[in-house]
């Protein structure tokens, strides 16, 4: 009994000390933000949130940034949210789509088609960057959403990851919809989409994130800093000289960099684990 309430309260230390050394960062940022840029520049910075909490927020959001041409955080904001939601939206409906064409459908070449997606997981995004890029420039979707958003919604690990998930449909579930007079896309809404959610609510999170917390890619397809994501106004935003970058709005940005994605996560942690861990359906 006694060492069974050690072990209890090992580990919960263990955990809370995990918690400290991964949240005291984040929270220092926090702290950052809400002080004047010569607070920050003053050491040693208080581990108090200061009372500029309301005017830097406004600033960043509504006021604009002069070290990214005046663009404002909302704006690299909803760029950023745009980026990350179509991503994310865009690699479930085709990855889905073409597993499900894949798993349920008689085609020539059906098994080549889906090692040749396949194989596209061995090749590093700097061997396809150069190409894409002058595929960009030749459609004129430089410093547009598309340009942004199309070379990426393409997905091997999701098309993998459904395809497995296929797989493992009982074949008298197949022959039943098909011997009540379901068709191909009534079963596909009707049946697939419904056992699909959790699948589809693990790989959103997992997507989401990947979209939003893209550098190089929106690096090289934005030239204009209206259309710059949340990732590389930071990034602008920040100077060699600590007294050129307005430290305080850079805080401010941070913090509202990790909260969507933290949000995702925290509401959609119940359907993220169970689709990770779920192995009957």
């Amino acid at each position: 009994m006694t060492s069974s309430i050690t072990n209890r309260i090992v580990a919960h230390a263990l955990l809370i000390l995990g918690i400290v050394i991964v949240a005291f960062p984040i929270y220092y940022v926090f702290v950052a933000s809400t002080h004047s840029l010569k607070e920050i520049l003053t050491p040693p910075l208080p581990l108090i949130p200061g009372s500029q909490f309301l005017h830097n927020y406004y600033e960043a959001i509504f006021g604009g940034v002069q070290k990214i041409g005046g663009v404002s955080a909302a704006r690299l904001l909803y760029n950023t949210t745009v980026v990350g939601l179509c991503v994310a939206v865009g690699k479930i409906a085709i990855s889905i789509l073409s597993a499900y064409a894949i798993v349920f459908f008689r085609f020539p070449f059906r098994m080549t088609f889906f090692w040749m997606i396949f194989i596209t997981l061995m090749l590093p995004v700097e061997v396809r960057i150069l190409p894409t890029y002058k595929v960009m420039v030749q459609l004129h979707l430089i410093d547009t959403f598309g340009g942004l958003i199309l070379p990426l919604i393409a997905s091997a690990t999701a098309t993998l990851l459904f395809r497995q998930f296929f797989m493992t449909i009982p074949a008298e579930l197949v022959e039943a919809a098909r011997v009540d007079g379901a068709g191909p896309w009534r079963f596909f809404f009707d049946i697939l989409l419904p056992l699909s959610k959790t699948n589809i609510a693990a790989l959103f999170v997992i997507l989401f994130i990947y979209g939003w917390t893209q550098y190089l890619w929106p690096l090289l397809v934005t030239n204009s800093n209206d259309m710059n994501t949340i990732i590389i106004g930071l990034k602008k935003m920040i100077s060699f000289a600590d007294a050129d970058t307005q430290w305080h709005l850079v805080m401010v940005t941070c913090i509202l960099a990790i909260l969507p994605p933290i949000l995702v996560v925290v509401l959609m942690q119940r359907w993220f684990v169970k689709g990770l861990v779920e192995s009957e359906k």
